[in-house]
């Protein structure tokens, strides 16, 4: 873990700013006085272990960040970040697999906080063909396969539509967390043109909605993001099951074939 030598009381404001959450309202959330949050954030008193992470709870910070305020307020980090691959994660791992399989024969894939792929069904292999090699050699990443002209960006028919919906997403994780390969992807795919929307244009990013050109068809698809509900794993909790599903009758039979 990277400590973070600022007050812990510095970092609660923040994101307690963040969420656009009042002194008052977070003490009602956190079952403490809006006096106590303010002595906290003033650094005029020490919270205890146990009171940060109420806090954090109370502001659903992540379990990465909630290490950090742990760190910064003189304590050990609580949470573990284990790879996927780990032998203590062989349930989850499962978990995952079974999903993936269920989903077939519509493409389904899980990435990681950065976007890179880290498992994908069978059903996404059909949809790689023709994509530079470059882009497939790992850490292959959604966000490069989809946006770069060598990837898969050539194939979908609504790329202002698909790249509002990704801008959206990034910018909000480089709102709260300000990583630098996050960073990085949006400058060099979704930084905005001065013609292009700045959102979706129904205004929600809750589903992806795109058209693909695949062998002289037009596949209509929608997404779902599918994650871990109650994860005590830094790993698990930035892990995401992106899951595409037809959006007409057609777009299904093609995908059952």
């Amino acid at each position: 873990m990277d400590g973070d030598v600022r007050r812990v009381g510095e970092l609660l404001r923040e994101w307690r700013q963040r969420r656009r959450t009042s002194q008052l309202d977070l003490a009602i959330q956190a079952d403490v006085s809006a006096r106590y949050v303010s002595l906290v954030e003033t650094g005029r008193s020490n919270p205890s272990a146990d009171m940060v992470l109420r806090l954090a709870s109370a502001l659903d910070v992540p379990l990465r960040h909630r290490n950090r305020l742990l760190l910064a307020a003189g304590f050990a980090p609580r949470y573990r970040e284990r790879p996927l691959d780990a032998q203590d994660m062989a349930a989850a791992r499962e978990a995952l697999v079974t999903v993936l399989r269920a989903h077939e024969p519509y493409p389904a894939l899980v990435v990681d906080r950065r976007w890179n792929i880290m498992m994908t069904n069978a059903a996404v292999t059909p949809f790689l063909e023709g994509v530079d090699p470059e882009l497939l050699r790992p850490p292959l990443n959604l966000v490069r396969l989809a946006l770069d002209p060598r990837g898969f960006a050539a194939r979908i028919a609504n790329p202002a539509d698909v790249r509002a919906v990704f801008r959206a997403r990034l910018a909000r994780q480089l709102a709260e967390d300000g990583d630098p390969e996050i960073a990085a992807l949006y400058d060099t795919y979704l930084a905005p043109a001065a013609d292009e929307p700045s959102g979706p244009r129904d205004g929600s990013d809750v589903t992806i909605s795109m058209t693909v050109r695949y062998r002289g068809h037009d596949l209509r698809l929608f997404s779902t993001v599918t994650t871990f509900g109650t994860p005590q794993d830094i790993t698990l909790q930035e892990l995401a099951v992106e899951a595409y599903y037809p959006a007409d009758a057609e777009s299904a039979r093609l995908l059952r074939g």
